[in-house]
């Protein structure tokens, strides 16, 4: 009979296999999947799997579903590494942060506006605003830095590799280093990759691999998983599980969860107290990602458009 041993203490855990104690000269290790057994070998933990197997699937299917319904900290995009404030993550261009292909550090427009400004008026060479390299000229130096990255193991270079293959129609290529990326870690990598297998581009369609990698890139913060989540919770007719996502992205500053909240609060999906919460959290983590410096960007780039 299998034990769970959560609740038990350090003292009392016993090998789930051959019933061992932990002792000064026996180190028991955890299920990774589940955390409700222990072992003392790897071939106990073999021998044992028949009779655990179900019951660490559906722990673990649990502990995942847990997670995916955490507030994450911030936006998968973080903050900016110059002026450290988020990032914002409606992208448009004169707010879009840009991609140094030297570092792969995203800078805001703010930070890279200002040292635009600073080398003209010193008449400097332009270089990174961050590692203070020269600024590639030709699309040839950008490749250059990029695959210099990509050899470093560098999952935003990977990534950025990616998008440049899928904008030639190379799917598979593109598949190749956005799985990279992920499996580094990168969340816009999981959630372009959400999109080739439910679209079957480059791979087989795959309905639970598409939805893994949408869950990834929520987990770590991207908001627009986040929001394309519940949607599909939604449809589902989970609607307790799609107001939570919504929340959540809402949260995060993400626009189009905070429209849905609205529809949602209309119908009597959510509560006037939630709702409220997501309005002030939404607004300030949009206040958050302002400051007079990429306000006075976006206002330049907006001219140059105009030009």
């Amino acid at each position: 009979m299998i034990v769970d041993q959560t609740e038990a203490g350090a003292e009392d855990f016993n090998c789930a296999s051959c019933g061992k104690s932990e002792v000064d000269d026996i180190k028991l290790k955890k299920c990774d999947d589940c955390d409700l057994v222990r072992y003392c070998s790897d071939k106990c933990q073999h021998d044992h799997l028949p009779q655990h197997e179900a019951m660490c699937k559906e722990r673990a299917a649990e502990l995942r579903d847990e997670i995916s319904f955490r507030q994450p900290e911030s936006t998968h995009l973080g903050d900016c590494p110059i002026c450290f404030l988020p990032h914002p993550i409606e992208l448009d261009s004169e707010t879009s942060v840009i991609m140094m292909t030297c570092c792969s550090k995203l800078i805001c427009r703010g930070c890279d506006y200002a040292n635009m400004l600073r080398e003209r008026q010193a008449r400097l060479q332009q270089t990174c605003p961050f590692c203070r390299r020269p600024s590639p000229e030709t699309d040839e130096e950008i490749n250059k830095n990029i695959m210099k990255r990509v050899e470093k193991n560098d999952p935003v270079a990977m990534r950025q590799l990616g998008k440049m293959h899928y904008q030639k129609g190379d799917y598979v290529g593109a598949f190749e280093y956005w799985r990279k990326a992920a499996e580094l870690g990168d969340a816009v990598a999981h959630y372009d990759l959400s999109f080739l297998y439910e679209k079957g581009e480059g791979v087989e369609k795959d309905e639970k691999r598409e939805l893994f990698h949408l869950v990834e890139a929520a987990i770590a913060g991207h908001p627009e998983a986040r929001h394309n989540f519940a949607c599909r919770d939604g449809m589902n007719d989970k609607i307790d599980r799609s107001v939570k996502h919504l929340i959540i992205a809402a949260n995060l500053g993400c626009d189009d969860s905070i429209q849905a909240l609205k529809e949602c609060y209309k119908r009597g999906l959510v509560s006037k107290e939630d709702f409220a919460a997501a309005l002030r959290a939404h607004q300030a983590a949009v206040d958050a990602t302002k400051s007079p410096q990429r306000e006075e960007a976006a206002e330049y780039f907006r001219r140059r458009q105009l030009e």
